[in-house]
């Protein structure tokens, strides 16, 4: 089973990946080639949609194919100096709408957080670190996302860090804590590896950071329990 596994659960996310770009896209860019050749042609809409319902699985294909190269076009359009500009346009209307504006700036730094490079832009000092949100030598994996409140800050007299600590599998949600730099400790790992690691639930530790567990402690009554090195 655990042979398997990966592959079981790599196919699933590829089925719903599939399912997500034809429901989301292919079938609407389906219909409306559908529209468009009744439109310049001679055939009456009905008979392309037999078509297509007579061939389902040639149908998925063509949407998801389109879908797939509709949004590699749209990618390359918004990355270049023109697309930019009117992507930066429709940001700046969809802000004025006020529900959209309560949630959208919140949604594009965290995923801009995941998604952008860290050796430029606004997240280029983002980095692993532990943290210890419960109790003392019980430590949690969380990312830097920025530098504490100024107010906390000056109450308290030290400097704070913003850390965005992930739940595990479910690496996306989470919870944030403003803690004293040096309560910090910074980790060797990408963010990527950090993420990989809290999705496993701790099986995938990256090469070079696996601790060596303790060894057993005696069978004598007085001996104390056998504690397991903390890595980092």
């Amino acid at each position: 089973m655990a042979a398997i596994l990966p592959t079981l659960i790599t196919l699933w996310l590829l089925v719903k990946v599939w399912d997500f770009l034809w429901e989301a896209l292919g079938q609407h860019i389906i219909f409306g080639i559908g529209v468009i050749w009744h439109g310049i042609g001679d055939q009456p809409y009905g008979f392309i949609r037999r078509y297509w319902e007579i061939h389902p699985v040639l149908e998925h294909c063509v949407g998801v194919l389109l879908a797939v190269l509709l949004v590699y076009i749209v990618g390359v359009f918004v990355g270049n100096f023109i697309g930019r500009t009117f992507y930066r346009l429709a940001e700046t209307a969809v802000m004025r709408i006020p529900l959209v504006r309560a949630i959208y700036p919140a949604v594009k730094q965290v995923t801009d957080f995941l998604l952008t490079k860290r050796d430029t832009g606004q997240f280029a000092g983002s980095r692993v670190v532990a943290v210890q949100p419960h109790a003392q030598a019980i430590w949690s994996i969380g990312l830097v996302t920025g530098a504490g409140l100024k107010s906390l800050s000056d109450s308290v007299g030290e400097d704070m860090v913003s850390v965005f600590v992930p739940s595990s599998p479910t690496a996306f949600s989470g919870y944030v804590l403003v803690v004293s730099r040096r309560n910090v400790v910074e980790l060797p790992l990408t963010v990527e590896e950090a993420m990989r690691l809290l999705i496993s639930g701790g099986v995938i530790v990256p090469d070079g950071n696996v601790a060596q567990a303790a060894q057993p402690a005696s069978s004598s009554p007085t001996s104390e329990p056998a504690r397991l090195p903390l890595a980092g």
